[in-house]
């Protein structure tokens, strides 16, 4: 679904996010020529409405409509490189699920126990009961957001999030599915191999939290035509390969 942006009926298309941002704690200065625009606005980010597409797996700290607003588009309505870069602070790693099972306070949620390379699985709730077949889940590889701060959900703590991708009507949903030769654990990155080596480090579950990079990244997420998981012209990609969707093409990611 494509990210509609509401403010008071202007532009904003030719300001950039920094700007916006420093609007938002530091209005301009009476002398500025936008002050008198912007004085009914108040605070930009205050007026702002986006409409992305639902989460299906239940992300612990997103709506289905975000708040944040996203970054300014080129021309040809591709990411600016901030938004790669902000895609790589997400730890989206890749997983396999143990076990999964039904919840017992929530008709339309699965618990799954993920091994996403550490000592320990982790638990994760996700909405996929009326999607995806139970026995579909038992020990598959998955895509894992994993910096996102825990959430109880119906007295179940979930840490984390899986990735899926959804047509247009959000009738049909799968999960991204990793390469055969990834293991637990290897994390995943968009670009190329200079991307890999240059990869930051995630950011903290509070810092994609305040800074609201998940909402920031998502509504560039989609697959291509080829069912290649992307943000914009760059790949999701593992060490071994690329992630992909098994039939969905040209569809949203969340």
């Amino acid at each position: 679904m494509a990210t509609t942006i509401v403010l008071k009926g202007l532009s904003i298309s030719s300001y950039s996010l920094p700007l916006l941002r420093s609007w938002k704690t530091r209005p301009p200065a009476p002398s500025h020529p936008m002050t008198r625009s912007l004085k009914a606005l108040f605070l930009p980010y205050n007026r702002i409405i986006l409409r992305g597409c639902p989460s299906f797996c239940v992300s612990p700290n997103v709506n289905a409509e975000a708040t944040a607003q996203p970054e300014r588009e080129t021309d040809n309505n591709e990411p600016t490189d901030n938004i790669k870069y902000a895609a790589n602070l997400l730890d989206i790693r890749v997983g396999r699920i143990i076990k999964a099972w039904r919840h017992e306070e929530a008709d339309s949620l699965y618990v799954e126990e993920v091994d996403v390379g550490e000592p320990q699985p982790r638990i994760i709730c996700s909405g996929l009961v009326n999607y995806i077949p139970l026995n579909l889940l038992q020990d598959t590889k998955v895509v894992v957001l994993a910096n996102l701060k825990p959430r109880n959900m119906r007295g179940v703590k979930s840490c984390g999030m899986l990735m899926a991708a959804s047509d247009a009507s959000h009738q049909n949903v799968e999960l991204l599915v990793p390469p055969a030769a990834s293991v637990p654990g290897d994390r995943i990155w968009f670009g190329n191999k200079h991307d890999q080596d240059n990869q930051p480090d995630p950011a903290t579950p509070s810092q994609v939290q305040k800074k609201k990079i998940w909402e920031l990244v998502q509504p560039h997420l989609k697959t291509d035509a080829s069912r290649n998981a992307m943000i914009g012209e760059h790949l999701m990609q593992t060490s071994a390969g690329v992630v992909v969707c098994k039939s969905l093409k040209n569809a949203n990611i969340s």
